[in-house]
């Protein structure tokens, strides 16, 4: 899940700029997205989670690691695209509810980025996603993601990228 766990913090330390939504607002007066999801954050997130994941097609392939599924260059690219569209996804929904940038939103802000890596390369590649994710990895990444979610995002806010440690 490395490239998908990695595009949100990416994004977060190297977004900035112009807005995806570019300010414009949704039929119900709210922000369609908000500042926080800019074109900078979403390219270098995505272009993170690839890299990440390329890494880890390599170290495949010199150690062998028989226990961890094996990537492919596009299971790296839509784990890493799906992790930002479902990052994105949230927060439209989060805006319609009336939540504020930052406003704490428990389970969606967890899990949004493995709802949407899963479900693109449900969408795309089903074979490579039938063929890892088993029972074990499934409980594995229910469980690790908001330890993680929680550990990046404190760290994010005590280096002064995020503004709340949520």
């Amino acid at each position: 899940m490395l490239p998908a766990y990695l595009p949100n913090p990416v994004a977060a330390l190297f977004g900035g700029g112009t807005p995806i939504d570019q300010g414009k607002n949704y039929s119900d007066g709210k922000r369609v997205l908000g500042d926080g999801k800019t074109y900078r954050g979403l390219i270098f997130g995505v272009l993170g989670g690839i890299g990440i994941g390329l890494v880890q097609i390599e170290l495949f392939g010199i150690f062998h690691l028989e226990p961890m599924p094996e990537h492919t260059v596009l299971s790296v690219i839509l784990l890493a695209t799906g992790a930002l569209l479902g990052d994105l996804c949230k927060s439209f929904f989060k805006r319609r509810l009336g939540k504020d940038r930052g406003e704490k939103w428990p389970i969606a802000d967890q899990y949004d980025l493995v709802v949407g890596s899963l479900l693109l390369v449900l969408l795309i590649d089903p074979g490579w996603l039938l063929g890892n994710l088993t029972l074990p990895v499934f409980l594995a990444i229910l469980i690790l993601t908001p330890l993680l979610h929680r550990a990046v995002n404190i760290l994010g806010y005590r280096m002064k990228v995020k503004e709340v440690p949520w």
